[in-house]
Order: structure tokens, then C-alpha cells, then sequence
């Protein structure tokens, strides 16, 4: 029996992950798949039961993995009214009857609370097709990560059937925006990658802008600026609640992004009219220059690997996006076509560079290849910004701004454009960053 432990220090007890079999069927080869990039594409039509045992316990849980699966696009859950049957956990439930009603897919589970109180959440992933189990695990954990369990199954469900990473148990930071539009309070929140457990990190006294989560940290670097005074870089830790001001901050001018290791943040330094793109190493706070020209270098933004930063320049007379070395060596432009292009994202994967296109009085999310090939269109309208990547490389969010006198609200697409969801926020919402996984990769 294989042992998986997952841990989200300083936040939530440790839980641990066991394979799980049962007596009535043996685990399958992978059968039950879903291709996402066919041109005929069709979400999974797939059951989600209410987890049996602890009534409450098991319908969060099952909720949870059920909003989950539909709010990723690739799956269609079936209504309860249409369930045959309430199907058993420890035995397999009736194929014939789950068959009829067109599922491919059947989740059933179990809550339970062991010794100390201890909460086990169990479950099964059935291939309604074959009849056979595809997958099961069981979860021990403290019973305030109830909800956090139902992240982890759907994270469980949906790596097994379309062979994508998980990116369920992750967060987004954001900008909460509230009062008028003119003069608007800009807070720091963070929040479950499905819109719960809100919570502020800021107060409100300075307007936050452009926040950036640490791939490997539950860190997060942004800036924060008081009225009539230059903007300042910080970095919060989520576990410890620490705070720390960041080097000479009246020179600091655009947002910081981190190295993939947490240790260094890049950034853009104001120099007269023009900014220059300098690395700082967090524990030194030593600054090494990357670029040092004439133009307005900004949004630097580390590769996967971090051997190359990607960037947003006016260079060559308009904002485009360039590739260099992390060292700053052969910059190149990889940009091309209408408009201007912006605000530069590296997938977690390494495939794709989401950015912003602004043409013909519109903006674009978009995404291309490492080298400004294959550029698409993910979605575009009025004002759309601020591309960030899921854990898994598979989906982007960005805020949206309809105009007029409300504001934004963050919105998620895939890389196929053909999935588009709303992401629930309390109010106004701007400037996204999606968090590595919390129980690590």
C-alpha cells in the first residue's frame, strides 16, 4: 500500500493519501479517458453520489468535487433527480441501471470519523462502461479540511480521466475593489481556486496593485502605494503572516515576479523616463542588472526552468513581448501582428506564453509558444488583462472590465478557448495570481 503524504504547513493538519481497492472489482488500466484537444469535443457526462456516513460531512465533500468537475469545463454532472440508485461504497453499484442514464463516469465515498475524531473521507472512481474501478484513495485529516478533501477527489478524478495535472487544491490572490470608481479601495485577498474561504491581507490604508504568488512559496510580491507617494514592494508570507519592504522602493516602478525556486524576485527599476529590469536576491536583497537601455522594460517574467525571462519592451517603437536569457543575454522579439502585446505569463508546463493583446479597441487574452509561434486567441472584449496559469498549465484567468461604472470581475479560460467560467469574488476584482499546488507536485 502506497503512502502520500500531503501537507499545507502553518494552515491545515497534514493529510495522508492510501490507495484504496475493493473486494467487488479490481483497479483498471486506464479506460475511461477524455481527449481535450479533439476537434469534437464533449464534456464527460459523470456522477457524483453524495458520500455516505456523516450526512453533512459527505454532502460538503461531494458538493465540492461536484462543482469542481463542472466548473472545469470537461465534465457534466448528473442531476440527482436522474441517480437509479443511492449506490453502495463498499460494493459495485449497479452498471446497468448508471448505464441508462448516458454517465461514464460514477464518484461514490464515504465520511467517516475515526479515532480523536480524526475525519477519513474515502471514494471510488467507477468506470460505468467496463464495471470496473478506475482508481480510490482514502484521506485522514483534521475535520476542518472536510472541504479541502473534496479539492483533492476532484483533483483525483480529473488527472485519472483526462491525464492533465491536478489544480484543484490551489488559491487565487487578487485586488478586491470597492468603492467608486474614481477612488476605488484596492485590497490584498486570497481565496480556494472556487471563489471560498475569503480573506483579507490587507486593510484597505494602501492601494494594492499587481500581486504575483511564489511558484514554490505561499508567498506573495506586490506593490502597495500610499496616496501622493511612490509605490512599494512587499512580500507577504500566507503561513506566518510576515511582511517585508523590498530594497530602494522609490526606484521600484513595475511589478515583481519570482524565480522558480522563491529565492530572487525580477522587477523593473525605474531610470529616469526609462526602466531597466533588475533580479534581487530575497535574503541579500542584492540587485544584479538584467537590461540596461534606453526603453521602458517591464513585466519580466521567469521560465519554468528559470533559464530565460520573458518581457514586455517598447524597443522597437511599440509595447511587444521579448525573450532573453535570465542573465540578459539575446533578447529577441517574439510578438508579431496587430496591435500591441503585454503583461507576459509562462505556463507552469513551459508550452505556452499567455499575454494581452491590445487591437482595434479591444483586449485579448492570448497564448503562444516560447518562440511567438501558434499565437491564438483565447477570448477577447472590451477589456480583458492580467493572464495568470493554473497549477496545471491548463487554464488561465484574467479579469474583465465591462466598462462604465462598476468593474472588473475575474473570469478563467482554458487553452482551448472553448471553456470560459466566471471566478466568484465578493465584489470588484482585478489582477490575479493562481498559487502553486498546496499539497505540493
Amino acid at each position: 500500500m502506497t503512502t502520500m503524504h500531503l501537507t499545507r504547513r502553518g494552515l491545515a493538519a497534514a493529510l495522508t493519501a492510501l490507495a484504496l481497492t475493493c473486494a467487488a472489482a479490481t483497479p483498471a488500466s486506464a479506460q475511461l479517458q477524455l481527449r481535450i484537444g479533439g476537434g469534437a469535443f464533449q464534456p464527460m457526462p459523470i456522477a457524483v453520489a453524495d458520500f455516505a456516513g456523516d450526512p453533512s460531512l459527505g454532502g460538503l465533500v461531494s458538493s465540492v468535487v461536484t462543482n469542481n468537475l463542472r466548473r472545469s469545463g470537461y465534465f457534466t454532472p448528473l442531476e440527482k433527480s436522474r441517480f437509479p440508485e443511492t449506490p453502495p461504497f463498499d460494493a459495485a453499484p449497479n452498471f446497468e441501471a448508471w448505464r441508462a442514464t448516458g454517465v461514464q463516469g460514477l464518484v461514490t465515498g464515504r465520511v467517516s470519523r475515526g479515532d480523536g475524531g480524526r475525519l477519513k473521507v474515502e471514494f471510488r472512481l467507477w468506470d460505468v462502461t467496463s464495471g470496473q474501478q478506475m482508481t480510490g484513495q482514502q484521506y485522514a485529516t483534521d475535520p476542518a479540511n472536510a472541504r479541502r478533501t473534496g479539492h483533492l477527489v476532484s483533483d483525483s478524478v480529473y488527472t485519472k480521466i483526462t491525464g492533465l495535472g491536478p489544480w484543484f487544491d490551489s488559491r487565487i490572490a487578487f485586488v478586491d475593489e470597492s468603492g467608486p470608481k474614481e477612488n476605488r479601495r484596492k485590497r490584498l485577498m486570497v481565496m480556494d481556486q472556487d471563489g471560498a474561504n475569503v480573506r483579507a491581507l490587507t486593510t484597505g490604508e494602501l492601494s494594492v496593485v499587481a500581486p504575483r504568488y511564489s511558484p514554490a512559496t505561499q508567498d506573495i510580491a506586490f506593490m502597495a502605494q500610499a496616496t501622493g507617494h511612490q509605490p512599494r514592494v512587499q512580500v507577504i508570507n500566507l503561513e506566518t503572516g510576515s511582511r517585508q519592504n523590498l530594497g530602494n522602493v522609490d526606484s521600484m516602478s513595475a511589478s515583481p515576479r519570482f524565480s522558480p525556486d522563491g529565492r530572487k524576485l525580477v522587477m523593473s527599476v525605474q531610470q529616469g523616463g526609462n526602466a531597466d529590469i533588475v533580479a534581487m536576491d530575497l535574503a541579500s536583497k542584492a540587485q544584479t542588472p538584467i537590461t540596461n537601455g534606453m526603453a521602458i522594460d517591464t513585466s519580466p517574467t521567469y521560465s519554468p526552468d528559470g533559464a530565460q525571462i520573458v518581457f514586455e519592451s517598447d524597443r522597437g517603437g511599440s509595447q511587444q513581448i521579448y525573450v532573453m536569457g535570465a542573465n540578459g543575454a539575446n533578447p529577441h522579439r517574439i510578438s508579431f501582428g496587430e496591435g500591441s502585446a503585454s503583461q507576459p505569463a509562462w505556463s507552469p508546463r513551459g508550452d505556452l506564453i499567455a499575454f494581452t493583446r491590445q487591437r482595434k479597441g479591444g483586449f485579448a487574452i492570448c497564448v503562444m509558444k516560447p518562440d511567438g509561434s501558434g499565437e491564438r486567441v483565447l477570448t477577447e472584449g472590451f477589456h480583458n488583462e492580467g493572464p495568470t496559469f493554473s497549477p496545471n498549465g491548463q487554464y488561465v484567468t484574467f479579469f474583465r472590465d465591462p466598462g462604465g461604472q462598476g468593474g472588473g470581475k475575474l473570469y478563467m479560460v482554458d487553452i482551448t478557448g472553448r471553456v470560459e467560467q466566471p471566478v466568484p469574488t465578493p465584489s470588484y476584482a482585478s489582477d490575479p495570481t493562481w498559487s502553486p499546488l498546496l499539497s505540493g507536485k
